[in-house]
C-alpha cells in the first residue's frame, strides 16, 4: 500500500517517485529478459480497433470496472506504461497535484474509457488511472463505450499480437465461417492467413466450375469446411502426420505438397500415403 506520512503534499511526491523508478524497473527487467519491446507498452486504441475491424459502438454510462482491464490509451501512449506508471517526469505537477486532491479526500469525478471485449482504453482520466494503480486500487468509476469488433479481442496482450489479429480478420472477411468453426482454422504465421483464403476461394471457383452455378462466400466458406477441410484434417491426423501443427496449418502444407508431387487437386489414401513418407515434422 503507498506510504502514509500524513503530509499529502510529501506522500504525493514520494508516490510519483516510486512510481517512476517502478516504471524505469520494469524497462530494464524487459530488456535484460530480451522480451518482446511492446510487452510493457500501452496499447493504442485506434490501431487495435483497426485490426479486429470496427462495427458499432453504444454507450453503457456510469460502471464499476476493473483498474487491471484498464490497458490501454486513445491518445497518451508515450506518457504511460502497461501498468499506467509515468514514463517522463514532465507528469510530475499535474500528477502529484491530483494525488494531493486524492489524499486530502477530495471527490474525483469519473473517467471515459472504450471497451473492446474486456480490455479497456482510457480517453479521458489518463492521471486518475495511473493514480489507482499507485494506491492499489481494484476497481475505478469509468463512463464506458463499448466497442463492437468484426472478431474478438481474446488473446491480445501486446501490439504484435495485432498483426496476427488483422490477418486473422481479413481472412474473416474473404471465408466468413460458420459459428464455431473459426476456433479451429487457426495458424501461428499471421501471413498463411493470406495464403489460407487464397487456397480456399480457389477451392470455391472450382465448385462453382463443376456445379455451373454461382456461391456466395458464404456457401463457399461452408462447403469447404464442411467437405474439404474437415475430412482432410481427419485424413492427417489418422496418418499420424504433422502433429505439431495446428490443424489449418495441417491443410495448408499437405494440399501444398499433394498439388507439387501429384498436380491434382483430389484426396485418397494413396496421396496421403505418399505425403506421409515424407516424414513431416
Amino acid at each position: 500500500m503507498a506510504r502514509d506520512t500524513g503530509f499529502p503534499v510529501s506522500d504525493a511526491g514520494d508516490d510519483f517517485a516510486r512510481q517512476r523508478r517502478r516504471a524505469e524497473y520494469a524497462r530494464l527487467i524487459a530488456w535484460l529478459r530480451r522480451e518482446p519491446n511492446d510487452v510493457n507498452t500501452v496499447l493504442p486504441f485506434d490501431e487495435v480497433v483497426r485490426a479486429l475491424g470496427r462495427v458499432d459502438e453504444r454507450r453503457l454510462g456510469l460502471q464499476i470496472i476493473e483498474v487491471s482491464s484498464i490497458v490501454g490509451s486513445v491518445d497518451r501512449t508515450d506518457d504511460f506504461d502497461r501498468r499506467f506508471r509515468p514514463t517522463s517526469a514532465r507528469l510530475r505537477e499535474r500528477w502529484e497535484r491530483i494525488a494531493v486532491a486524492r489524499r486530502r479526500g477530495e471527490a474525483m469525478p469519473p473517467i471515459s474509457v472504450y471497451r473492446v471485449g474486456s480490455l479497456h482504453f482510457v480517453q479521458d482520466g489518463h492521471h486518475r488511472v495511473s493514480i489507482a494503480y499507485a494506491q492499489h486500487d481494484r476497481t475505478i468509476d469509468a463512463y464506458v463505450t463499448e466497442i463492437i469488433t468484426r472478431i474478438s479481442a481474446d488473446g491480445i496482450t501486446g501490439q504484435s499480437d495485432l498483426v496476427r489479429k488483422d490477418h486473422y480478420r481479413m481472412f474473416c472477411t474473404r471465408v466468413p465461417l460458420p459459428a464455431g468453426a473459426g476456433d479451429a482454422v487457426r495458424v501461428t504465421d499471421p501471413w498463411d492467413y493470406a495464403e489460407l483464403s487464397e487456397a480456399v476461394e480457389a477451392w470455391g471457383f472450382r465448385l462453382m466450375q463443376d456445379l455451373g452455378e454461382f456461391l456466395t462466400r458464404e456457401d463457399v466458406a461452408q462447403r469447404w469446411y464442411e467437405d474439404e477441410f474437415v475430412p482432410v484434417v481427419a485424413l492427417v491426423r489418422a496418418a499420424g502426420m504433422l502433429p505439431n501443427r495446428t490443424d489449418a496449418e495441417a491443410y495448408l502444407w499437405i494440399a501444398r505438397e499433394r498439388y507439387r508431387l501429384v498436380r491434382r487437386h483430389v484426396w485418397n489414401d494413396d496421396i496421403v500415403e505418399t505425403l506421409r513418407r515424407r516424414n513431416p515434422r
